[in-house]
């Protein structure tokens, strides 16, 4: 016979008030709940990019922390904004997780992209996989070698890009409406590597790439790095300012490339979907903690150049909160005009 709803109710509070006051019960609840389970981390893009490549290695890690079975799930589409959709409305009952680009995703929803339903700040945060400063690259006998040089030289730049919320386009456009640069944003490319030999061939003049992007076309002398994009240096070059050290920057200046640094540094983040009960978000985000700073995942990212920056939970929410929620109506305005410019063609 079943119980009456009202005095479900009361048992489930009490069973909710007796795994409060004891950890370790809710813990091993938790356990045994995802004993026997398949947990699907999601990608919003397709087999063999770098997103895909990091859910793989991080996926056997993430496994063994909860003790179940993780598998990676591609689901292409709107460069991610698809299956950011359907993370937002799943259950979240922890069963399904998503290694987001936080750039992109942080971007598409302050722009109001077509199609987008998700709240970033809104779901659940499981912490950062990895981050990566910004470089601004030019081609290799370009006469230019500093920022300064760039602003003296009084003339339009061509800068390559794939779309409006890349990090390439949107970069160069945060970098030439803060420098005051006469630009052209040129979308088309169909990644990176395409627009960074635009750049080599000096069909291009200048390109906004990740440093572990950088790092490849500059070992290789296909490009040359004027400045890193934020306040914090890369580790692949270490001897480049930053764009804060190479120039005087106004208060409106600093606070264009904090805002997109700090889109930026949200890197690939891993979420779940939003109100999941309190003692599944807790188990679920010290997996995921115990999963990126096994020793041995890190070593594994570091032999391929694929490093772990983890960041806890409530960190990576507070940064993704700063950047999509604590926004005012008059700033989020300003990047909407500042991304609308690299739409130009």
């Amino acid at each position: 016979m079943k119980l009456p709803a009202l005095r479900r109710s009361f048992l489930s509070l009490a069973l909710l008030g007796a795994l409060a006051q004891n950890p370790a019960a809710a813990q091993t609840a938790e356990a045994n709940f995802y004993k026997g389970k398949t947990v699907r981390i999601v990608v919003g893009y397709g087999p063999g990019g770098g997103y895909d490549i990091y859910a793989r290695m991080i996926a056997p890690y993430v496994g063994k922390a909860l003790g179940t079975t993780v598998v990676v799930e591609n689901q292409p589409g709107a460069g991610g904004v698809t299956a950011l959709n359907r993370i937002m409305a799943a259950s979240p009952d922890g069963l399904a997780i998503m290694l987001v680009n936080g750039l992109g995703a942080a971007f598409s929803q302050l722009t109001d992209q077509p199609g987008v339903r998700f709240d970033l700040g809104k779901l659940s945060h499981l912490g950062t996989v990895s981050a990566s400063p910004w470089v601004w690259l030019v081609g290799p006998d370009s006469p230019l070698d500093t920022p300064k040089k760039a602003i003296d030289a009084k003339k339009r730049f061509m800068w390559s890009g794939s779309g409006p919320i890349d990090g390439l386009s949107d970069g160069a456009a945060f970098t030439c409406e803060a420098l005051r640069l006469d630009c052209r944003v040129v979308m088309g490319y169909p990644g990176s590597n395409e627009a960074a030999i635009a750049v080599t061939k000096g069909e291009m003049d200048m390109i906004y790439v990740s440093d572990t992007s950088a790092n490849n076309y500059v070992k290789a002398g296909q490009n040359k790095a004027l400045a890193t994009m934020g306040r914090v240096k890369s580790r692949f070059f270490p001897n480049l300012p930053t764009i804060f050290d190479a120039l005087p920057l106004d208060d409106d200046q600093k606070w264009i490339f904090d805002l997109h640094s700090t889109a930026e540094n949200l890197g690939r983040i891993l979420v779940a979907p939003p109100n999941m009960p309190v003692e599944r978000q807790a188990f679920l985000r010290n997996a995921v903690k115990a999963a990126l700073t096994d020793p041995q995942l890190v070593a594994d990212g570091e032999k391929t150049q694929r490093y772990m920056d983890f960041i806890d939970a409530e960190a990576t929410r507070k940064a993704t909160v700063s950047v999509v929620t604590d926004i005012t109506p008059a700033q989020k305005k300003r990047v909407q005009e500042i991304v609308a410019k690299a739409e130009v063609k």
